[in-house]
């Protein structure tokens, strides 16, 4: 709302005409804005006016100092002197005849008590050594403050998630070795200590509600040596008698689980894989052959031409490829929700790192929440421990606590995007705006909403226009207070309209822009919403210059009485 104020100096002119004829005497003062402004954390107004031709004094000297009053208070500004031709002292000449212009400036930082106020010109005159008494002078009436509810607190925080796992899939390995062209076990093959552990695996899942078995597989193979068809025997007989082992042992143990089969006449994956790792010498000749051929038998005769590395090749790579590889996969079935719940509030030493931030999501009430993060930050010092307690702190509004626990989550991890992010925010709340845009700046790749977090921060230092830049289509209510302050109001009515979660501070800001639009019933509906919702906008709309032509309007009164 940027109007200028034309203000007749007469009780001015008729002070100082009373004196002499030739003491200044400006005609009009323009202040702009006018009404004042928030801007950022500072508001600012630059003051024009003019010297009449022929009315200052050549010897004399007026100092007008810009003086904001608000709530029994006054703030100063910077003075400015206007002397005559003939003074010596410091300040802008105003010519006798021709006369001059008159321009200040001023800047006061912003408190909230200024919402209603007024500018004042205080005037020190004097001709020669002669004092010239004159009264203060209204320049400016009141002041706008929208831009100060664009809020930290509309952005929300986001926490870190868990890694928790209902489900966790163990894997247990065991190859039994066979020697070459035959498929009978050996007795150190199916004792080694890879076979043991397997069927210890196995055994464990008996009578177990924690582990389950989810697949038992046994795979047969052939070194790609040889023909096919005594290959293909050799892995299915293979397959076969590795699967027998297990189901003796299953059945010895009472046990009753499926096994899955599968064979593979030639490895050459494997054959592939084992060169690949080898430290023999030429492995790159023979990894050419393996892929310059892909006929098994074509592959097979190119080999064993190489004879230098043949040699090789039969007693460190084929051997381990003649085997039957046996594969368990056991199922880990974490805790359920109502035992995780349980230890949480009972005995949370009992719960790991993901357990504890899990069992947070699992509560309503924040203090639960609280709880479970804090045994975890307590624990295992975890930063989304830290991380998410300051969401819950911030959500609140507890921007002290919050603060605290996100700089505890940066010590661990300081180039989080998450919690640089809400960090960010809580810096924000406390009007930080220089912290805020440094962890801004590490808060690339957030799930937090970031352009909406910068169009505020922007918002805040009365950048409207990178404000608008940043917020793009987020439909918020800081990005409505953007719209309203660059007077763009069918965007601020879509930008409402389209909230998510709507509130009081929505209802005002609708108020707001029908007051610019000259819509007196949408004054009045929002306004009597966000006043249903938060009474304290009560006392804010009585002293707001939004609504300034509304002011002597019954129902209006009725509305904030």
């Amino acid at each position: 709302m940027k109007k200028g104020l034309f203000l007749s100096l007469i009780a001015v002119v008729a002070v100082l005409a009373s004196c002499s004829k030739s003491l200044p005497k400006p005609e009009e003062i323009t202040v702009n804005p006018s009404p004042l402004e928030k801007r950022g954390s500072k508001v600012n107004a630059e003051i024009t006016g003019t010297f009449p031709e022929k009315k200052f004094a050549k010897n004399g000297v007026l100092v007008v100092t810009p003086v904001l009053k608000f709530g029994g208070q006054e703030l100063l500004g910077e003075p400015q002197t206007y002397v005559g031709e003939k003074v010596k002292e410091n300040g802008k000449t105003v010519n006798y005849k021709k006369g001059g212009k008159y321009s200040q400036s001023c800047e006061f930082t912003y408190q909230p008590a200024m919402r209603k106020c007024e500018l004042y010109l205080r005037f020190d005159a004097k001709i020669k050594n002669k004092e010239i008494k004159i009264p203060d002078l209204k320049v400016a009436d009141g002041m706008v403050a929208t831009s100060e509810l664009a809020e930290a607190g509309d952005n929300k925080s986001v926490i870190t998630p868990d890694k928790f796992q209902r489900v966790i899939q163990e894997t247990t390995e065991a190859d039994i070795k066979f020697l070459i062209q035959q498929s009978k076990l050996r007795s150190e093959e199916t004792k080694s200590e890879s076979v043991n552990s397997l069927k210890e695996a196995i055994l464990s899942t008996k009578d177990n509600d924690r582990r389950e078995i989810n697949k038992l597989e046994v795979s047969g193979y052939a070194s790609p040596d040889g023909s096919q068809s005594l290959n293909e025997n050799l892995a299915k007989n293979r397959q076969n008698n590795a699967a027998n082992f297990l189901k003796q042992d299953l059945k010895k143990n009472k046990m009753s689980v499926e096994i899955a089969s599968n064979i593979t006449a030639e490895d050459w994956d494997g054959f592939q894989k084992a060169m690949e790792q080898s430290n023999m010498q030429d492995k790159e000749l023979v990894l050419r052959v393996l892929s310059m051929y892909s006929d098994p038998e074509e592959r097979e005769a190119q080999i064993k031409n190489l004879s230098s590395v043949y040699g090789t090749i039969a007693d460190e790579i084929l051997p381990a490829l003649r085997r039957s590889r046996l594969i368990l996969t056991t199922d880990l079935i974490g805790k359920s929700d109502e035992e995780i719940k349980q230890l949480a509030k009972e005995d949370p030493s009992q719960l790991n790192v993901e357990e504890l931030l899990y069992g947070a999501t699992l509560f309503s009430d924040k203090q639960d929440k609280l709880a479970c993060y804090k045994s975890a930050a307590d624990q295992y010092n975890d930063y989304r421990a830290w991380n998410n307690m300051g969401q819950v702190y911030f959500s609140e509004g507890n921007i002290a606590e919050a603060r605290r626990c996100f700089s505890k989550a940066l010590d661990i991890e300081p180039n989080n995007a998450d919690v640089n992010f809400n960090a960010g925010l809580a810096a924000l709340a406390d009007a930080d705006l220089a912290k805020a845009e440094e962890y801004f700046g590490k808060a690339a790749g957030t799930k937090g909403n970031l352009k909406g977090a910068m169009g505020t921060m922007y918002t805040m230092k009365g950048d409207y226009k990178a404000a608008k830049n940043a917020y793009g289509e987020t439909a918020s209510n800081n990005a409505a207070v953007q719209q309203i302050l660059n007077e763009d109001y069918a965007g601020a009515r879509q930008t409402l309209d389209n909230v998510k979660e709507p509130n009081a501070t929505t209802s005002y800001l609708k108020a707001i822009v029908a007051a610019r639009t000259n819509d007196k019933d949408g004054v009045y509906s929002n306004l009597k919403d966000a006043i249903a919702k938060d009474s304290s906008y009560k006392a804010r709309a009585n002293e707001d210059i939004e609504f300034a032509k509304f002011a002597e309007d019954e129902e209006f009164k009725a509305i904030i009485k």
